[in-house]
């Protein structure tokens, strides 16, 4: 009887961190998201530093070289209210207008610890997301 309540015990407690565990996770993705996504306004910035010095001060460099990275020079609040649109076949939000992104991209050869990025373009795209309880956590793609 004593082994039953010992593993009953365990058993909520593992529960009660696992459901805790997520529930940080999910506030922390729609936060890393806007961390790594949303630039608004602008960063004022040379052209041909943008990417170099937005995606070291977002930490997107601390441990590799990411491939690429999207800005989205909106509100967050106006990204976040994508959530809220009916999402398409593979359950992703669609932005109902198009807004000003800059896309970076990792220059050829660069390597960790000195990531070099060149600006891709600056456009005006629609904005496809994930969200999670009304709220981005994932950029999909953007698309003229």
């Amino acid at each position: 009887m004593r082994c039953t309540q010992v593993s009953m015990a365990g058993w909520v407690l593992c529960v009660t961190l696992v459901l805790a565990a997520l529930a940080g996770a999910q506030g922390l993705s729609s936060q890393t998201f806007e961390r790594e996504h949303v630039d608004d306004p602008q960063t004022q910035l040379p052209a041909r530093d943008y990417c170099n010095i937005m995606m070291a001060r977002r930490g997107m460099t601390a441990h590799n070289c990411m491939a690429f990275n999207t800005f989205v020079h909106a509100p967050g609040e106006t990204v976040a209210r994508t959530c809220s649109q009916q999402p398409n076949a593979q359950g992703y939000y669609t932005t109902p207008n198009k807004m000003s992104v800059t896309i970076c991209l990792l220059s050829s050869g660069s390597r960790w610890p000195h990531c070099k990025y060149q600006k891709a373009q600056q456009q005006q795209h629609y904005v496809e997301v994930a969200c999670q309880d009304n709220l981005p956590v994932h950029l999909h793609n953007t698309f003229p």
